[in-house]
């Protein structure tokens, strides 16, 4: 090895002295001697006069220019005014002493030899030191740094062959890092600062010796922030954990829960205590901020905490090492020192470029902390640990484990809060990192708001949970109760900012270059302000719920779901229990124990979503969200822009402004989708605030539904209306029941608004649009509650007078009831049928195994068919009872009489003519079957209508149906079951007299003998009383026929070409033919008796 190579020592020698260099920035440097500095050796050893001097150590006297001034505040603080003269303060012996007591160090063999070596005796120094003339053993703040590396560099684990120098390597801490000496030393200059503070000395005194040991503070802390970030400068001991991690345990600590996980057995003389965790830092700060220095110190320990090993635990927030409150704790001191803070946002790690959607919460600097939660996959153990065998659990220890999640998961989504708030208030330059922060997660986890996603491509449910939890609270502020502060909100924000990507995003009511139009049109003007920290929450917020919390709803309804599949899935394999006691039983019982377990495992996974999803004060914030966003919606749409002082009146005028038009859909759908969550989970919850905002937007949309296109969308806000007044607790009309009896927009809207979409609903523009409305118009159920009120049944006659409307809407309500009561009785009857083929017993047993798994399959199918249409089909005959009752008119138009009668008749004959035991089934209550109430509303509806003469003719018409030997068994049902009373059975004979006096007089004229072809109708094969034309195929059929067929569909019959009412043509001469060939063939078949009857009869034409 030749001898100019570079030897380890040089290097040590080298990167000693680049750091020594950088203290020169704490103060100037005095003029040294050349070769004043100690042996670069680690060793002890004086060097040999072979050996070549080392380079000299620069010294710190005065602060320079780049170091950070001592606050003046610090060296006035505890100042204390006497009478008395104050203490004298021999300056050189004091700073020799206090040198000697912070750093624990001393020149003389004899000082260290009195304590115990507990001093050093700093021997080679001291021989350098009597080469350069310096005799005397004074430590001085000129020597403080050759005094402090010299210290630094002795190294216990080196022997020597000086014996007078053992004793003071023996006795130096074995186990002792520079660090935690260092930690001794800053201190012990706390203890001496203190000291000083309280011995009365002169004013300028003791400013001055402030001052001086503001010095000794600086130099400390520059070593101790060298030392963090390159650990190896100095001798260290073996075996311990060095660098940035010997601050990140303090930190660590600061938690009172996590402390006695994290206690050191270190000497607490040489350790941060939690007391002394935020002044150190401070000190950090004030040195390390000029230029940016800090980044490099302090950016590896910010990183050892953040993504400290426990928050990777599979236990998470539910495991018994609370480690974690200690990473929220110091992160809290962190980001409470500004110039940390600022540090934090400008490290790599803030925001990481390479980020993906899946592991932006674990490579991102807060996303470890962000990501603790409760829910599966990634903490599938607290639904494991907690939620064991649920089927088991009370519902007390259920809600005492909710209670103890929602309490952990409180406490960190605070902290959470606390610490963004903090970067948020610090500087214009940590606020917007904040939002970018925010604005990086929406745009990154697009994906999660499709239809079929890959939930590890994604952030987890958990994090984006809290993340809508932190952006909820920056939220309340500008929520008040009285909105005063709603039009802060920049309503052209999309067009401002860049924060949020809606370019594959749905609008409204626009198409995308509508609404690029719109951009460009509005597109601010270069160098305009941004949009504020207001509009920059709002619609983070709303973005970061499409996003993230409402696909976490989503993902908990899908294991309710899950857990009814598994739920079918075990009754088919248990089946009837014939594979009892066969060579089956076995395996039959082993999948019989695999479906349970999978049913328990995600039923605790539900149990886990509840308590993080159902938690008040989570629920109460989301509530007040959606409330604050409904009102600022309509808002938008409100010609005045004063909406909610006062309400926005309705209608809604027709032209839809752009501005609203162009948002993005998901705006009203996330309206729409969490309100028809909590008011099924949370309805309680509205009983503080929520109830006259949930109202008034149902109302206006469903009142002016053309402001949607989605149909599906208008669909559900009716849903959210039929949910809302679903009973809970001792709330028996549910959360808007009691409202839509006394709010004046309900009361004068609700009618009108059920009516028009009950209509709308009729073309969703969907292939399955048929069997869509049927779940849409619940409209009934809406009118239960409301009924009883007289202003809301005026509203329903005021409705009726718009005819065309009306008999529509009364179209509509019978073909549901024609095809909901067809489709439920007919399953009904497939019902019964096997099930009295599996109550033969022998027989059922003889049939192959295959065969009866299919029946049963199919019976279990039937069944949840069945039960929809059954609920659907009875509150729809409801309805129809309860319209009858109060407007008749509309229901004896031509278009609609005669279909009413023929399916009253109908299906009066299927529950109780000759097939009606059919109908018997097991367990009709489970079908939501109750064939009596169904009976007697059918009934009543005849009864409703018995005075009617149009209605008496149309029954009499029904040749398929109607018999009266079918009235007279209903009646007696009904007097038997005690459906209808005595009087009301009379009425309904009465009525059948009435009906079999118009039979006898139709069978009479039926009977016209050979009618020509010109005078039939072409559709329904009858005699035409009004003949018309159509415009596009001049096809001749009777209006009462196509205006019938324009209720329910606006084409041509015969060419499918767009058609209206006002469009046909009357065939006046046509009409004049049929009426005088059906005066001709009257006179010549009516007996005389019936003449006067037979009149009236003929009428119904005009």
């Amino acid at each position: 090895m030749s001898d100019n190579a570079p030897t380890p020592q040089d290097d040590a020698d080298r990167i000693r002295l680049k750091r020594l260099a950088k203290l020169q920035n704490v103060g100037a440097s005095s003029p040294r001697p050349e070769g004043s500095t100690p042996s670069a050796s680690a060793s002890p050893v004086p060097p040999t006069a072979a050996a070549p001097k080392p380079k000299p150590i620069p010294r710190s006297s005065a602060p320079s220019a780049s170091a950070a001034p001592v606050p003046s505040i610090r060296s006035a603080t505890g100042l204390t005014k006497k009478k008395a003269a104050s203490a004298k303060l021999n300056v050189e012996a004091w700073e020799h002493e206090t040198v000697q007591n912070v750093l624990q160090v001393t020149l003389s063999s004899e000082i260290a030899e009195k304590s115990g070596y507990e001093i050093v005796w700093l021997k080679h120094l001291a021989l350098e030191l009597s080469e350069e003339g310096k005799a005397d053993y004074n430590l001085t703040l000129e020597l403080l740094d050759r005094v402090l590396i010299a210290r630094l560099e002795l190294n216990p684990q080196n022997m020597t062959d000086e014996l007078d120098y053992l004793p003071v390597l023996v006795s130096l801490p074995p186990q002792q890092t520079v660090f935690e000496y260092l930690v001794g030393c800053w201190k012990r200059l706390n203890t001496a600062r203190s000291s000083v503070m309280k011995k009365g000395y002169a004013p300028s005194d003791s400013l001055k010796a402030l001052d001086e040991l503001e010095k000794v503070r600086t130099l400390i802390i520059s070593y101790s922030g060298y030392i963090l970030q390159e650990p190896e400068m100095f001798p260290q001991p073996s075996g311990r954990v060095l660098g940035a991690a010997e601050l990140v345990q303090p930190l660590l600590s600061l938690s009172a829960l996590s402390a006695p996980l994290l206690s050191s057995s270190s000497n607490s003389q040489t350790t941060l205590a939690p007391s002394d965790v935020e002044q150190f830092l401070q000190d950090f700060a004030r040195r390390f901020e000029p230029d940016n220095e800090i980044d490099d110190i302090l950016a590896p320990v910010v990183r050892g905490l953040l993504f400290h090993e426990s928050l990777f635990r599979l236990e998470g927030l539910g495991g018994a090492d609370s480690s974690w409150r200690g990473v929220v704790s110091g992160l809290e001191v962190l980001v409470s020192i500004k110039s940390i803070a600022a540090m934090i946002t400008r490290m790599d790690e803030w925001i990481p470029r390479e980020a993906t959607a899946a592991n932006f919460e674990v490579i991102s600097l807060f996303g470890p902390l962000s990501r603790l939660g409760v829910f599966s996959p990634e903490w599938s153990k607290v639904a494991s640990t907690y939620f064991s065998e649920p089927e088991k659990r009370s519902m007390d220890d259920i809600e005492s484990t909710y209670a103890s999640l929602r309490a952990t998961l409180k406490t960190l989504q605070t902290a959470l809060f606390s610490v963004f708030n903090t970067l948020v208030r610090t500087s214009a330059e940590t606020r917007e990192a904040v939002l970018g922060y925010f604005s990086r997660v929406v745009s990154l986890n697009a994906k999660r708001a499709g239809m079929q996603v890959d939930p590890t491509t994604v952030a987890s449910d958990s994090f984006m949970l809290n993340m809508q939890s932190v952006l909820l609270r920056f939220a309340e502020p500008f929520m008040d109760a009285n909105f005063t502060k709603i039009d802060r909100i920049d309503p052209l924000y999309y067009v401002r900012s860049a924060r949020i990507d809606l370019n594959d995003e749905t609008r409204i009511k626009a198409t995308s270059e509508e609404a690029q139009q719109w951009k460009d049109e509005h597109a601010p003007a270069p160098g305009a302000s941004p949009p504020n920290f207001i509009s920059d929450i709002f619609y983070l917020t709303i973005a970061m719920s499409h996003y993230g919390y409402l696909r976490t709803i989503q993902t908990y309804n899908g294991l309710g779901k899950h857990v009814e599949d598994l739920q079918r899935q075990l009754d088919m394999v248990n089946g009837d229990g014939s594979w009892m006691g066969t060579n089956m039983q076995a395996r039959t019982e082993a999948a019989i124990n695999h479906v349970k377990k999978q049913q328990s495992q995600i039923k605790s996974q539900q149990l886990a979503y509840d308590a993080g999803l159902l938690d008040p004060e989570m629920t109460f914030r989301s509530i007040g969200f959606t409330n604050f966003l409904s009102t600022w919606l309509i808002r938008q749409i409100d010609p005045k822009k004063a909406h909610p002082s006062p309400l926005a009146q309705l209608p809604l005028p027709q032209e839809v402004p752009m501005s609203f038009r162009v948002l993005p859909e998901y705006i009203i759908e996330d309206i729409v989708d969490y309100f028809y969550f909590a008011v099924q989970t949370s309805p309680d919850k509205f009983e503080l605030s929520g109830k006259i905002e949930l109202m008034t937007f149902v109302l206006i949309f469903l009142t002016s539904t053309w402001y949607i296109k989605n149909p599906f969308l208008k669909s559900k806000i009716n849903d959210v209306l039929f949910l809302s007044i679903w009973g809970y607790g001792r709330e028996r009309n549910g959360v808007l029941g009691n409202m839509l009896n006394s709010h004046p927009m309900a009361l004068k809207h609700l009618m009108p608004a059920l009516m028009h979409f009950y209509i709308e609903v009729e073309q969703t523009g969907a292939s399955s649009q048929f069997y869509d409305k049927f779940s849409a118009r619940n409209i009934s159920y809406i009118l239960k509650v409301v009924w009883n009120n007289p202003t809301h049944r005026e509203a329903l006659n005021i409705e009726a007078k718009n005819v065309d409307k009306f008999v529509r809407f009364v179209n509509l309500m019978i073909n549901d009831v024609t095809y909901l009561m067809d489709e439920s009785l007919s399953e009904l009857t497939q019902i019964h049928n096997i099930q009295v083929e599996m109550d033969d017993k022998a027989a059922w047993e003889a049939k192959p195994q295959e065969y009866r798994r299919e029946r049963e399959g199919t019976l279990r199918s039937l069944e949840r068919q069945a039960s929809g249409y059954t609920t659907l089909g009875r509150s729809t005959v409801e309805l129809l009872k309860i319209f009858t009752a109060e407007t008749k008119a509309p229901f004896m138009m031509p278009e609609i009489v005669d279909r009413l009668a023929a399916m009253l008749d109908y299906n009066l004959h299927a529950l109780v003519g000759p097939k009606y035991q059919e109908l018997r089934v097991r367990e009709p209550e489970k079908l939501k079957f109750n064939p009596r109430v169904l009976l007697s509303d059918v009934l009543q509806v005849f009864l409703n209508l018995s005075d009617q003469r149009e209605f008496i003719q149309s029954v009499a018409a029904d040749g398929r149906s109607y018999t009266k030997e079918l009235f007279h068994k209903a009646g007696e049902i009904a007097l038997r079951r005690s459906l209808k009373t005595q009087d009301e059975v009379n009425l309904l004979y009465a009525f059948v007299e009435k009906v079999e006096e118009a039979k006898a007089l139709l069978e009479a004229e039926d009977d016209l003998g050979e009618v020509p072809d010109e005078f039939l109708d072409p559709l329904m094969f009858t005699v035409m009383r009004d003949p018309v034309m159509l415009p596009s195929s001049k096809t001749i059929l009777d209006r009462a026929t196509i205006k019938s067929h324009l209720l329910s569909d606006s084409k041509d019959p015969f060419n499918r070409a767009p058609l209206s009412i006002e469009a046909v043509t009357p065939v006046p001469e046509l009409k004049a033919r049929i009426e005088k060939f059906l005066i001709e063939r009257r006179k010549k078949s009516v007996p005389e008796p019936l003449g006067d009857l037979a009149g009236n009869l003929m009428d119904i034409s005009e």
